[in-house]
């Protein structure tokens, strides 16, 4: 067989397999490829299809009404046109692009060329400030940087040996595009792409284990940890990540993500082409839950996979002005309480599920289709994944432990490792096992259910937000001798960065204090890090004089079950009664 059919019988195994956990997991073998390009030895394959070929690959509805639509066949063309022009301006297999795009198709005209040419992606979010796009494009070492005007003005603060690649906005006319100045650097016009041509050949055969993705991710001592992907463990990988959706061949997925993270290539990218699906977007400024329901409703959206805060607002809405609910309803990012999935339950006669996936992998662990939902579990371990559960302190297995992946055979879905960092390799894959630093519990009938991170790290509104990051940012601030971030609870968001701070002789603990030094934050953080609560305090500590920031979480729990202000804790100020504003 050719590695498109293999591929294709490994798909249609676990979609055959969907209602039928036992027997997917008993029967699904990863496909193991030495060479594997999912442009050319996939997509365009299905381009090729006479039942795919006029299909829509992807759809994207803006606030205004305005849409616009690729069939798999106009994608294949536009891609190898792109791939042509990119190849032609000097980007070369290896070299690695910096793409910062909104949801506009460029981003998967961009996506599927350099796959095929063989260089290497690094999404990034648009929301990244120069200080954090100079970390990125140092560490990743960027070639290229792919954005529209307002992203690319900030790199006149960015310096490195790169060049750039101008995108016209959503509401752009491409023809008449103006291609932004920045500083003396080369700045290439994306629109001149559309001029070469739409044939493109294969010269070399692309290596299943050749680099495709880097991804940046948060850690909690350290700076953001770089995920390296193959042509394989995203590509190939998430064949886990369909079966747990539930994906078939001719749906409509909505996945509301935002590009730059991993979530995104998830359900925005890999696993609704490879069930051969349509990618259907909706792009709003604010949340308007109504709005989203009537597009879903426009474009016939069969499966949606939201984030717990999508969730949240969404029942807080008129559920019944759906009128077709999709077929398949999912979550991802952390668990949703019983009153979430049951409302949604008794409008639509859905059951949402969820699941558990790191940008290290694909889906590992989740609640697939036709099987009953434990509240606020996991689920159990998805096709091609050997899960474990090691207590950190005996190293045994134990029915409460670290998620571990056992390493023989490895799992196709797991990264090739952290670029550039031994040590933390070192630390990650140890004994045969990959060690995903996340605490779980297994139950009598396997189900596994989430406890919480090994180190510091959390979920805001479904970003994942590190403690030292937002840190490093306060403790340049002159007022700031120290400083500690833990979640604090949040109706809506699940939890928002608090700041505990110690304070500098001269500086008095009060509401100007905090004002001024929030502020000072709002700068120098992207939206999605703001801090949004900050108490003055001593901050606990170890005998070794390590923050005990699980007492500071503790206390915060125990903050949120007395009340908003209770009696015997320290005066909490927050940013929405501080009047700031965002520079």
């Amino acid at each position: 067989m050719t590695v498109t059919e293999e591929f294709r019988a490994a798909r249609d195994q676990l979609v055959s397999a969907q209602q039928d956990w036992e027997r997917a997991r008993r029967d699904f073998v990863w496909p193991r490829f030495s060479h594997f390009n999912f442009g050319f030895d996939w997509f365009d394959q299905v381009a090729k299809r006479p039942e795919r070929s006029g299909q829509d690959a992807l759809v994207i509805v803006e606030e205004d009404g305005s849409r616009l639509t690729r069939t798999f066949a106009e994608l294949r063309d536009d891609s190898n046109r792109v791939a042509n022009w990119l190849r032609s301006i000097g980007v070369r297999r290896g070299d690695r692009i910096l793409l910062i795009l909104g949801n506009q198709v460029e981003l998967w005209e961009t996506m599927l060329a350099a796959i095929k040419l063989g260089a290497v992606l690094v999404p990034t979010t648009t929301q990244m400030g120069p200080r954090d796009l100079q970390d990125r494009v140092e560490r990743a070492e960027a070639s290229w940087v792919v954005g529209d005007s307002a992203t690319l003005k900030k790199f006149t603060q960015v310096q490195g040996d790169y060049a750039l690649i101008h995108v016209p906005g959503v509401y752009a006319d491409r023809e008449a595009a103006v291609v932004p100045q920045v500083s003396e650097r080369t700045v290439n016009s994306y629109c001149d792409a559309y001029a070469a041509s739409a044939e493109l050949e294969q010269v070399v055969l692309t290596s299943a284990e050749e680099t495709m993705l880097l991804y940046f991710t948060s850690g909690t001592t350290s700076k953001p940890k770089l995920v390296e992907h193959t042509h394989t463990s995203y590509p190939v990988g998430h064949l886990s990540t369909l079966y747990w959706i539930g994906l078939e061949p001719g749906d409509v997925h909505l996945n509301v993500s935002s590009p730059g993270w991993a979530k995104h290539a998830w359900s925005n990218f890999f696993a609704p082409w490879i069930a051969e699906a349509t990618i259907f977007l909706y792009n709003f400024s604010r949340f308007d839950a109504e709005a989203l329901m009537h597009a879903m409703d426009d474009a016939g959206v069969s499966s949606f996979c939201a984030p717990p805060t999508v969730w949240r607002m969404l029942i807080k809405a008129d559920l019944a002005q759906l009128q077709t609910p999709p077929r398949v309803t999912v979550s991802a990012g952390e668990p949703l309480n019983p009153e979430v999935i049951e409302q949604v339950q008794r409008a639509w006669g859905r059951t949402i599920r969820d699941g558990f996936g790191q940008t290290e992998s694909s889906l590992q662990i989740a609640n697939t289709p036709g099987r009953p939902v434990k509240f606020g579990a996991m689920g159990l371990p998805l096709p091609g994944f050997d899960v474990v559960l090691i207590d950190p302190v005996t190293g045994a297995q134990a029915d409460e432990g670290e998620i571990c992946l056992a390493l023989d055979p490895r799992p196709v879905g797991l990264m090739k490792g952290y670029y550039g960092d031994a040590e933390k390799n070192a630390e990650v894959f140890r004994e045969g096992l990959y060690h995903t630093g996340d605490i779980a519990s297994r139950d009598s009938s396997g189900v596994i259910t989430y406890v919480g991170r090994a180190d510091d790290v959390f979920k805001s509104s479904d970003y994942k937000v590190s403690p030292f990051e937002l840190e490093s940012v306060l403790i340049e601030h002159p007022a700031v001798v120290e400083a500690a971030i833990v979640p604090a609870p949040d109706e809506l968001r699940l939890s928002v960065p608090k700041a505990y701070v110690t304070l500098a002789s001269g500086w008095e603990p009060n509401e100007a204090t905090a004002a001024e030094i929030l502020q000072f934050t709002l700068g120098r953080l992207a939206p999605y890090q703001r801090i949004r609560r900050i108490e003055f305090s001593e901050l606990p500590k170890t005998i070794s004089g390590k923050i005990r920031r699980v007492q500071l979480r503790q206390s915060e729990a125990q903050r949120a079950e007395a009340g908003a202000s209770p009696a015997g804790f320290g005066v909490e100020y927050r940013d929405v009664d501080l009047g700031l504003k965002r520079p």
